[in-house]
Formats: C-alpha cells, structure tokens, sequence
C-alpha cells in the first residue's frame, strides 16, 4: 500500500470521511448486544458488518483474534490515506504498538521452538507493510535463537529492550522484563516524535498521550509488583509523561508492598482529583481487570472532557481520528475478544 499516493489539503475532508469510517465501531447499544449471543458463527455474523472482510475457516480463538486485528489495522490503513502528512506521522507511530506485539510473539515463539511458519502466522503482515518493515520482520520470524534476535535488533530501536529482556528471561525463565521494556519503547517513541507534528496535532495528541502513559504506569506498576519484580527494576519501565499523578506519587505507588495496599493507595489518589472522584461515584476499579477497568475510567473522562470544547475542524477531525482509533481497539480487546472466549471456553466445557 502507497500511503503518499493521496495529497489531502486540508482536515476538512478527513473530518468527512472519517465519519463514514466511525461508522465501523460499535456503539455502546450494540457492544451490549453482543451479551445475548451464544454461538460462535452467530457472533461473527453479528459483527461481520463491523469488520467487512472478515475470513474466518476455523473459528478458533487464536483465528478470531488475527483477523479482527487485521480488519483493524486495514481501518488503520484508510484512515492513514485520508489525513494530512503530519497526521501521517502520528499514525505510523501509532502502528509501533502493533509492530511490538508482532516482536513479542516470535520472541516467545522462538523460545517456545515453534516452527517459521507457526510464527509467520502469528504476526500481521500488513503492520510491518504499511511501515516499511516487511523484510526486516521476514528476518526476524526464520532466526532460531534468542541470541540471533539479539544480533538482529543491535541496530534497531528494540536494541536495549531486546537485550536487557533476554538476558532476564535467561536468567529467571521470565519475559515480564522483555515485554514491558518493550511496552515502554512505544509509549517514549510517541513521546519523542511529538515535535515533528504540527500544533494542533502536538495539543490534541500529548493529550492522548498523557491519558495512555498513565494507564501503562500504573498497570506495569500493578503488574510488576504481583509479579515481585525488584522495585529498582520496575522503576525503569516507568515512561516520564503525567497526567493525573506526578512522579513522586506513581514511585509510592510502585513502593507498595502488595496489590492489595497498592490498590488502597491508587483509589486515595484519584479519589484527591476532583475529575476522577465524580466518575469514581458510580465506577469502581476492578483489581481482576485493572487495565479495562483504568481504559474506561481514563478515556472516558478524555472523550468527555475535549469533545464539548472543540469548535475548531482540525481539531474536530484529529479529535475523531483518535476516537476511532481508540474505540475500535477496545471493542477487539474488551468485548469482543472476552465474548468470544467466552463463548468456545463453555461450548468446550459442554463437549467435556
């Protein structure tokens, strides 16, 4: 795909035509829907009109879950055609996240001596496509050994992560450290290109930004400690971006001694901002789901908060740019997903 063929003038017609795209995500009545449904070919007819393209053989969770992801980042994809240069860029990184969970799949794997073609299945090809990076993942998915990925990545951004990752995992057999190293990479590099947008991009998306990298501290701070991660360690996955909580309040939270005084903690500190604590009133974090429950918690209060203020199109257009975005990536991962395994976990327990 030539992402510079189209020469847009203006948000003008990115704010057009992105409504046509939003068209694609569900709204909060048919997320709800998607709760009275108990067969799995039912569900997928049921979303089939979200996700058009959808090419499914198996039903499994494992082909579910790449082929939503596809139609994902193909959404991706269009929205990259219709925004403006500096909008391009945003998304490019964007799509970062998605080459880092590709890196984490062959990573583990290799480690788990799966074959070339058990992981080239893994990965989505169209990410590395539409960054250029096609013949770099290809190199990746045929090495063996952790060692040869380590070679491989000496030359790459992922070079620090991938190493200090891989010679904790050598040592512990644990990948926590390699993925959240790799995590980080993402949220510092959205950071770092921040001065290459133009001003209405840097003020809508360090907004973004700021919402995400919060909700990443505090889950690789939860995560971290369930897992006894030495704090010292843990304190170098934190990104340097705040929102809600400064520095010296995210380095209390990662000195709790357990999840339980951490979450006690967590709730004190956003229940002292008067943003959260109304929203608090009638939501609570859920320990089991902190992530999800952080996402809704967050991003609700983003959306609310900046879609009543916009009267400008540009920033109507990257304000819809980023909904879109957001909103489609949560429906894959914290309801249609869920409801999927849901539905194969009880059928499979029928057949037992």
């Amino acid at each position: 795909m030539n992402t510079t063929s189209v020469t847009v003038p203006s948000y003008a017609y990115t704010f057009i035509r992105i409504g046509f795209l939003k068209q694609l995500v569900m709204d909060e009545i048919t997320l709800n829907k998607l709760e009275e449904i108990n067969e799995i070919k039912q569900l997928i007819e049921f979303i089939s009109i979200y996700y058009p393209g959808l090419n499914l053989s198996s039903y499994t969770i494992e082909e579910i879950e790449r082929e939503l992801f596809h139609t994902y980042i193909k959404l991706i994809g269009k929205i990259i055609l219709i925004s403006p240069r500096t909008m391009r860029i945003f998304l490019k990184n964007y799509l970062i996240k998605y080459e880092i969970m590709n890196i984490k799949r062959v990573v583990l794997g290799t480690i788990l001596g799966m074959s070339i073609a058990e992981k080239s299945l893994m990965v989505n090809k169209l990410v590395e496509k539409y960054l250029g990076n096609t013949e770099f993942m290809n190199e990746l998915i045929e090495l063996s050994s952790l060692d040869k990925i380590q070679l491989l990545m000496k030359q790459t951004k992922y070079n620090i992560a991938i190493r200090e990752g891989i010679l904790y995992f050598k040592n512990t057999n644990e990948i926590f450290v390699l993925e959240a190293f790799l995590d980080q990479i993402y949220y510092e590099n959205l950071k770092n290109e921040m001065r290459v947008l133009g001003h209405k991009e840097r003020f809508m998306i360090s907004l973004y930004l700021k919402n995400i990298s919060e909700i990443y501290n505090l889950n690789v701070i939860y995560r971290g400690i369930k897992n006894n991660i030495e704090r010292k360690l843990l304190s170098q996955f934190l990104v340097d971006t705040y929102l809600f909580l400064d520095k010296n309040k995210l380095l209390t939270l990662l000195n709790q001694p357990d999840v339980e005084s951490y979450m006690l903690k967590l709730n004190q500190y956003l229940n002292e901002k008067k943003e959260i604590k109304k929203k608090l009133k009638t939501f609570k974090l859920d320990e089991t789901h902190l992530i999800w429950s952080l996402e809704t918690l967050y991003l609700d209060i983003f959306f609310k908060t900046f879609k009543i203020k916009i009267d400008d199109i540009d920033y109507q257009a990257i304000f819809k740019i980023i909904e879109v975005l957001i909103k489609k990536d949560n429906e894959i991962r914290l309801f249609v997903l869920p409801k999927v395994v849901n539905i194969i976990h009880e059928k499979y327990k029928l057949l037992k």
